[in-house]
């Protein structure tokens, strides 16, 4: 009977790992790229309920021309100004919520005249408390005094979910970290080849000035010593 019970347990413990995030993780987390289009302004909205927290951070990965500038603005459902960003290349904020409904997330390009922003972000709405949980649930438990081995079991694998609920969480960090780390490789590539193009530009500028003032050069020597060109009677007008 006792094995019955532990293989169904167990059966168990598998499909509620399977389904742990819907059942562990509350908040939500959210990472998206957007396009910024010069002089222009967008907005994102999202629902969020009170005693919630936003944890919300942006990098500008690619502007042309190394312009990588942002101006960002977080507004409350009343369209109060919570935090406000001007022309900064990335920034991360935290805002614990007073107030339930649609906060508004504001990307503003509109002091660019020419370039295009692409902005990674990464929005993470979770209420405090939810990462201490399974620490605590079990703290009170001191005494297993009159329990069942079945009742004992059950506790033991609900330690076991548990554990597997914070690791998952960390590995969630981990993946997120990973993800900014990503953009920031992103952003640097971008700027590089920027530049790359650059010394590429003008180093072909420079090799056609250098060709035609070289040209130049010889066509005024040989207009100098020869008699019956235009340019020898020119000379000799201005004196030379």
């Amino acid at each position: 009977m006792l094995k019955t019970n532990c293989l169904g347990s167990w059966l168990g413990l598998v499909v509620a790992s399977m389904l742990w995030p819907a059942a562990l993780i509350n908040g939500y987390d959210k990472e998206m790229t957007v396009y910024v289009d010069a002089g222009k302004k967008e907005c994102l909205y999202h629902s969020v309920k009170m005693g919630e927290i936003i944890d919300f951070e942006y990098q500008v990965i690619d502007g042309g021309h190394g312009d990588l500038d942002i101006s960002f603005a977080l507004l409350d459902p009343i369209g109060l100004v919570i935090v406000s960003d001007y022309k900064k290349p990335e920034n991360m904020h935290q805002h614990e919520v007073q107030k339930e409904g649609d906060y508004r997330f504001c990307f503003d390009n509109s002091f660019s005249m020419f370039n295009r922003k692409t902005v990674f972000f990464e929005l993470i709405v979770e209420r405090e408390g939810d990462q201490n949980h399974g620490d605590d649930q079990w703290k009170d438990v001191n005494e297993l005094t009159g329990l069942t081995p079945d009742e004992y079991y059950e506790m033991k694998v609900q330690d076991i979910m548990d554990f597997i609920g914070r690791i998952r969480m960390q590995l969630t960090k981990a993946r997120q970290l990973q993800d900014v780390l990503r953009s920031h490789e992103a952003r640097d590539r971008n700027l590089a080849e920027a530049n790359f193009q650059k010394v590429n530009n003008w180093s072909l500028l420079q090799i056609t000035a250098m060709i035609g003032v070289g040209l130049i050069q010889v066509f005024m020597l040989r207009s100098i010593f020869e008699t019956h060109g235009r340019m020898h009677q020119l000379w000799r007008k201005l004196g030379i």
